[in-house]
């Protein structure tokens, strides 16, 4: 249904009848629906074809009936969000991706995710939308644009105040009155400024000389517009005359006629180079009237506010909706302290004595938990026994800390001595370190992770596309070595984020088809099973995409049929290093001693895996409109699942 309602409008009949919104695309879209429920099989015409939806009763025909319209209205949502950045198949493949997590997320990690996403996303929307623009168009004026706090406030009594100080001005530096200035453009009244060499340019002062009775021009203090060039008697210290010198004098700040001053001439709407000179909006016009201070006191006032919704909407909706779908009722922060310190000892004696077990749920380790970790292999029995859940837990932050640490120093030394491409690239490896080792170790914990991490990312980049002080400016310098074209067609830098996706999606759709299972008070935070499909994502975007890009950039010299500039040499390297990946974590599932889904020879496993990798590469050197961080780790995990690797 979803898949129909994206259909674009060019394709659908009579669409031009119902402009703004098209019943005949509506109708298009619920025809399974209507298919579903209206048809009768002649081999079994007791039983209807039904949706396949078995284990979703609340799955009503008119909650269906209603895809489309929330389609069509979060459509243009996230292409306001997004501007440029993502092409339009992107925004419906965004659109599809949010719906069907609203609609089908069950497990604690998906309903957290969904919270974030929905409610969070939704809640800044509303309540934030119209201070964020405000504060981009106040971060857009440049600050020489603001009042200076000297001048009124106002238009018209700015423009008539600014004309009674000029003209005063022009009295005092002349030293004549008001009929001079009204017949300046007369030569006769007026003699001409003589010029002192050896004064500089820079130090020339407009006075009247008794001796001489003429003016020294001063370059500070301009000069009628309407007169045209002089000759300058210029004179030495010693009063001998020297070379004349010609030079135009610069305007002066009053007007030449009083039916100048209030009937000025109408100016040019095209700049000298012939285009359209930009008009300043009634929003930004009324900016102007702010001074430079009063300006930053009111960013700050609006990042205060924005700062305050999105700690109100974490407290509030998504605290209690975490609570009630994600945690059977436990507070969301007291049992995130217990399942990241519940086996430290000395943090249970505090939770004991200090009488907080109602909000800090702790577990109970028994001794008979080691039968059943033993049949699950060596590294489920140290997890479990020896080092403890909660411990591991700790072990893997540690890590995955130590890794970006490493990471980011080498990205420092590289930033003189590298391109930005190679610098690029560390970051990938960087997913490969923290997530390839870790992620059978505890797949649900790893899940969570990566789903609170992409949100981190979204506000950040909602703050620093916003401008929000004091994370935009340092945030905006930190990422500007890394960004590349795709990132400067709107105001979202993806590419991190994608990079994020691409490697959590393969594992959050693996996730969704275990089993969940778990000890109280982590229900549902553990899987019986582990597969190579929960870190392909991390394999093709680590592995593959980093091989095919260095690669391809040095030595490739092969192109594909097709435009998009892929290589042959890049792509042979994309399946190369897949194939290393799935074959090295099918090695990891072994040595671990987890169950895992299907087992087979070294030989046959190898043959498939070749295949996958192979399949990956082609979508990869095919695709060259859309974001391949997303769309080839999908293509890998359907491969791996249906291959049964």
């Amino acid at each position: 249904m979803l898949s129909l309602a994206s259909l674009p409008p060019r394709l659908i009949p009579f669409q031009s009848l119902s402009p703004g919104f098209n019943v005949s695309h509506w109708f298009l879209a619920t025809s399974p629906l209507l298919v579903s429920q209206n048809s009768f099989s002649k081999l079994d015409p007791s039983k209807q074809l039904a949706l396949k939806a078995e284990n979703y009763p609340n799955f009503e025909p008119e909650l269906l009936a209603l895809l489309f319209p929330l389609h069509q209205s979060l459509l243009p949502t996230l292409e306001f969000l997004t501007t440029t950045s993502l092409l339009p198949a992107e925004l419906q493949l965004l659109d599809i991706a949010l719906i069907n997590l609203w609609l089908f997320s069950r497990s604690p990690q998906a309903e957290i995710l969904k919270s974030v996403l929905w409610i969070g996303g939704l809640c800044l929307f509303v309540f934030c939308q119209k201070v964020l623009n405000w504060e981009v168009a106040l971060a857009r004026v440049p600050s020489w644009r603001f009042r200076r706090p000297s001048e009124p406030r106002g238009y018209t009594w700015g423009f008539l105040e600014r004309i009674k100080r000029r003209s005063g001005h022009v009295q005092h530096s002349f030293g004549v009155g008001k009929s001079a200035i009204e017949s300046s453009g007369s030569e006769s009244e007026v003699e001409s400024p003589t010029l002192r060499t050896g004064m500089g340019l820079k130090s020339l002062k407009l006075e009247m000389t008794p001796a001489r009775g003429r003016f020294l021009y001063d370059h500070k203090v301009p000069a009628s517009a309407i007169e045209q060039s002089k000759v300058l008697d210029a004179f030495q210290p010693n009063g001998t005359a020297s070379e004349e010198i010609h030079f135009n004098p610069a305007r002066r700040h009053t007007f030449s006629t009083l039916d100048q001053a209030f009937h000025p001439p109408k100016r040019s709407k095209t700049t000298p180079s012939g285009r359209p000179k930009r008009t300043l909006s009634s929003k930004t016009r009324s900016l102007l009237n702010l001074t430079a201070f009063e300006a930053l006191i009111r960013r700050w006032l609006y990042a205060f506010y924005t700062y305050v919704v999105v700690a109100i909407v974490i407290l509030l909706p998504i605290r209690r909706y975490v609570m009630d779908r994600a945690l059977g009722g436990a507070e969301p922060f007291g049992w995130a302290l217990s399942y990241l310190f519940g086996d430290i000892p000395s943090f249970r004696l505090w939770v004991v004595k200090s009488n907080y077990e109602r909000w800090i749920p702790l577990s109970t380790r028994e001794g008979g938990s080691s039968k059943s970790a033993c049949h699950l292999g060596w590294a489920e029995h140290l997890r479990k026994d020896t080092f403890g859940e909660a411990n591991t837990r700790l072990f893997i932050c540690a890590y995955c800390v130590g890794v970006l640490a490493v990471g980011m120093a080498i990205v420092f030394r590289l930033s003189s001595i590298a391109e930005v491409d190679t610098r690029r690239k560390v970051f990938h490896g960087m997913m490969v370190a923290m997530f390839l080792p870790t992620t059978f170790t505890d797949p649900n914990f790893t899940a969570l992770a990566l789903g609170l991490v992409l949100a981190i990312f979204l506000v950040l980049d909602l703050f620093r596309a916003s401008q929000l002080p004091p994370v935009s400016k340092p945030l905006t310098y930190f990422l500007a070595p890394y960004v590349d074209g795709r990132d400067h067609r709107g105001p979202v830098i993806v590419s991190h984020i994608f990079l994020l996706i691409g490697c959590a999606i393969p594992l959050w759709l693996s996730l969704a088809g275990i089993k969940q299972i778990g000890q109280d008070p982590w229900e549902g935070w553990d899987v019986t099973l582990r597969d190579v499909s929960m870190v392909s994502g991390v394999i093709c975007v680590g592995m593959g995409d980093a091989a095919a890009s260095l690669i391809g950039r040095r030595f490739g010299r092969r192109k594909w049929l097709w435009s998009g500039g892929k290589s042959l040499e890049g792509s042979f390297a994309f399946a190369a290093a897949v194939t290393v990946g799935l074959m090295a974590s099918r090695t990891w599932l072994d040595i671990g001693r987890w169950p895992a889904m299907g087992s087979e020879s070294w030989l046959k496993t190898t043959g498939k895996a070749v295949v996958a990798a192979t399949t990956a590469s082609l979508t990869e050197a095919v695709l060259t409109g859309g974001n391949d961080n997303v769309i080839v780790p999908l293509i890998l995990w359907l491969m791996v699942r249906g291959l049964g690797i």
